[in-house]
């Protein structure tokens, strides 16, 4: 096990990058099963999950596309829980099924706003993807149907994921000791 570290903290590794690749392998496959025939459009939240986002649409089988938001709640290690949307999505959402991909699902208070916000513009359907979820940090009742990982109420970096914008390079993901 190795540690990394990022300005005044130090992480240890927690997941290798083989076994991310075969969680999202596996995520991926669900997905392209479930969502056969309905050409899916894939949302991506920046700029956490642009590396899963990436990763997840190279082992999708079926058609789909992707398009990305940026949303803003992380300062330093915390979130303030005051979610500003940064970039928004352009494309016609009606009738669409949509997938929320997100690098990671604490609280869920982001993922509740952005159903909310997705919900005024008429999908047939919105699912939510993500890499890691902390089940024991969720204050928001969301179905949460893909997910790769569970995790406890640790603060990580790697795969996208940061630490005051520094990490996101890293191939595995680290848990700061």
């Amino acid at each position: 096990m190795s540690t990394v570290k990022i300005k005044d903290k130090t992480f240890k590794t927690s997941f290798s990058e083989d076994e991310i690749k075969k969680r999202i392998k596996e995520v991926a496959a669900r997905i392209s099963k479930d969502m056969e025939g309905k050409n899916p459009l894939f949302i991506g939240v920046l700029n956490g999950s642009f590396i899963f986002a990436a990763d997840l649409m190279r082992e999708v089988t079926i058609p789909c596309e992707i398009s990305f938001v940026k949303l803003a709640s992380y300062q330093g290690t915390t979130s303030t829980g005051k979610i500003k949307e940064v970039l928004g999505i352009n494309e016609d959402l009606t009738g669409r099924h949509l997938v929320i991909v997100e690098d990671i699902v604490d609280t869920g208070q982001t993922m509740k706003q952005m159903i909310e916000s997705l919900g005024t513009r008429n999908p047939a359907s919105v699912h939510i993807c993500t890499l890691f979820v902390k089940p024991d940090k969720l204050l928001e009742p969301i179905d949460i149907e893909y997910a790769c990982f569970s995790i406890p109420n640790d603060f990580i970096v790697g795969y996208g994921l940061d630490y005051d914008q520094q990490g996101r390079n890293l191939k595995e993901i680290y848990t700061l000791v």
